[in-house]
């Protein structure tokens, strides 16, 4: 489900984003606004990114190999990882360069008129990009936050496009006040600072990314709440207590489950495989990404119910 839902997300992204950096670049040839430029690249940023959001999933796709043999599920990490890397040093970077140029060195907007009209058009396409994101987004959010389901999933091109489109609004609404307050005040240093606002903007969204990218790449355990439902699912059944349990994401979809689990004395073989068996049905019921389950039965040799 986040698969097919993210994927709908990213096309709707790159489709808006593709047509708001051809009208960005084509107002900025009129205009010479530096907002409106640092805006086309912005939208060029976003349109690689979702690109390259849908190369990870194909290549998350492959088969496991004798190289890779839990897979390529991470490659959706990897791939998110470079959108950040690549939203901050084209986008950011370049936006801020650009705004301290256009500080430095003013220049008058030409037809100002024609990057109003194309900013508003932009903001409707954005809106519906934002719009697809967040309706595909909410099934997974659940109960939580959208700080807290940005810092919590395992999906990671659902966070990385709402906070991109969230970036391109605001950003977007940075540029019309750029534009605004130089035809305003008739001075173009306003045009430059709302430039520089959105390169901040866009740097502040870009190292969100980066951490939390970052940390799926490394390997993240299971949610608080799933590892809960872990815990119960495996009790029972022959299953007398969990003396640890280990958890990892191989990719957004698949969930390494490891556990040294206590048994009776004196349990058979026959029965102690019958209860992994049961224990490993039950936790894929409850939670269906733990699709790679080691259970390790042991005896209960101390009465501590700590899991370490």
């Amino acid at each position: 489900m986040s698969a097919e839902g993210s994927k709908k997300a990213i096309f709707a992204a790159l489709a808006a984003n593709a047509g708001i950096a051809v009208s960005k670049f084509v107002g900025f040839a009129i205009t010479g606004s530096s907002s409106m430029l640092a805006e086309a690249v912005h939208s060029v940023a976003d349109t690689s990114n979702q690109g390259l959001l849908l190369i990870g999933q194909r290549q998350a796709a492959r088969r496991a190999d004798r190289l890779h043999p839990f897979g390529y599920g991470r490659n959706r990490y990897f791939y998110s990882f470079v959108v950040a890397l690549v939203l901050f040093t084209l986008g950011s970077v370049f936006a801020l360069y650009e705004g301290v140029h256009k500080i430095e060195h003013p220049e008058p907007l030409t037809m100002p008129v024609v990057a109003v009209v194309i900013l508003f058009i932009a903001i409707a396409l954005e809106g519906f990009s934002f719009r697809t994101a967040f309706r595909e987004s909410r099934p997974l959010k659940g109960d939580a936050n959208w700080w807290q389901f940005i810092r919590n999933s395992r999906s990671p091109e659902l966070p990385v496009v709402l906070l991109e489109d969230t970036g391109a609004l605001i950003g977007l609404v940075f540029a019309l006040a750029g534009v605004g307050l130089t035809v305003l005040t008739g001075d173009p240093v306003w045009d430059g600072i709302g430039t520089v606002a959105i390169g901040l903007l866009l740097g502040i969204i870009a190292i969100v990314l980066i951490v939390e990218m970052k940390s799926l790449l490394i390997g993240e355990g299971a949610t608080e709440q799933e590892e809960h439902l872990i815990l119960d699912a495996l009790v029972g059944g022959g299953v007398d207590r969990v003396i640890h349990l280990k958890t990892q994401y191989l990719g957004p979809d698949e969930l390494l489950v490891a556990a040294k689990v206590a048994m009776p004395p004196g349990t058979g073989l026959p029965a102690v495989a019958a209860a992994i068996d049961d224990a490993e049905v039950r936790v894929r019921a409850v939670v269906p990404a733990a699709r790679v389950i080691y259970i390790e039965p042991d005896l209960d040799r101390t009465p501590s119910h700590r899991i370490g």
